[in-house]
């Protein structure tokens, strides 16, 4: 029989996975499981199984992109532990659970948030929300727009390329409105626009990765420099067993802002002294330029971090 750990009968850890037409729910403490819709009739049965909020340590769930948006809105208030979906993978395989289904899935994210003790997230206000669920829809724009390029550039009938264009049109309008509201909510927010305009400050740093990072990355100026970096996924985990040493990884992190920091990486090599400088430094010393990118990366959100915590502007060095 598995072990329940320390956790009291007064301190439930309920673990979600959440697909796109259900949740599956486990209560680590009982053991008990059910399987609820994922919209607004299946979400109030999930609540009204767990029972009194003030009961519930955690409630754990991978980030599933817009499929959990409407868990977390359900949830407002309550201890909420979002969980990166590899860190929940690497745990279920480390407790020698190799079976991948939702119900399973649902009992290792409850053992997880147990067992680990895993604290809850800091409340999102309804603000932070909305903004989060405007970023989710712009990055699905993103794909969209990638997609119509690449069907307009491979069709051969006129027709084809036509319907292509026409669809692709349309996505950049759409794409053009959300980012509009993007930049409305920060903007009326003055703890946001103050963040956004020290972001801005930074050389290669443009609308789109500062809004990108005042959404994905609300730990800002708050989180060490190597938790930061572990948080963006940027940071390489040593792979390292007795005389053997692997090369070091990223792995993990959040996807949406990786990609956004690459570009402005690449800039930032191009036209920022510091930035080239590191670059060049690797790249001399033998590290692949892929490796040299991730590494600027890194600096510059790291140095995002630096000015917001200490709320001022970057400023060139003197001469």
């Amino acid at each position: 029989m598995t072990s329940r750990g320390p956790e009291k009968m007064t301190e439930l850890t309920i673990g979600v996975d959440i697909s796109k037409r259900r949740l599956d729910a486990a209560c680590y403490t009982s053991g008990r499981q059910e399987r609820f819709a994922n919209d607004a009739a299946g979400l109030k049965a999930l609540r009204r199984w767990i029972g009194p909020g003030r009961l519930v340590a955690r409630l754990v769930y991978e980030a599933t992109g817009r499929y959990h948006a409407g868990l977390e809105a359900a949830f407002a208030g309550w201890p909420l532990v979002k969980v990166n979906p590899l860190r929940a993978r690497r745990f279920a395989e480390a407790c020698g659970t190799r079976a991948k289904t939702d119900a399973v899935d649902a009992r290792m994210l409850a053992r997880m948030g147990a067992q680990l003790a895993l604290p809850p997230d800091p409340p999102a206000s309804p603000g932070a929300r909305e903004l989060q669920a405007l970023q989710t829809a712009r990055a699905g724009l993103v794909g969209d727009r990638i997609a119509l390029i690449q069907r307009a550039d491979q069709a051969r009938l006129p027709l084809l390329r036509r319907l292509a264009a026409r669809a692709l049109r349309l996505v950049e309008a759409q794409l053009a409105e959300v980012e509009a509201a993007i930049a409305a909510r920060i903007a009326a927010d003055r703890a946001l626009a103050r963040r956004q305009e020290i972001l801005l400050s930074i050389p290669c740093v443009g609308q789109h990765l500062s809004a990108t990072l005042v959404v994905e990355m609300p730990e800002l100026g708050a989180a060490s420099a190597k938790e930061i970096a572990a948080l963006a996924g940027v940071a390489p985990l040593t792979r390292q067993s007795g005389q053997w040493t692997g090369k070091a990884r990223i792995s993990g992190g959040r996807g949406d802002l990786r990609r956004a920091l690459y570009m402005p990486a690449l800039n930032a090599i191009r036209y920022h002294p510091d930035m080239r400088r590191l670059y060049e430094r690797l790249t001399a010393a033998g590290k692949p330029a892929k490796v040299a990118i991730v590494a600027v990366m890194r600096k510059l959100l790291v140095l995002a971090n630096a000015l917001v915590a200490q709320d001022r502007l970057w400023e060139p060095r003197p001469a």
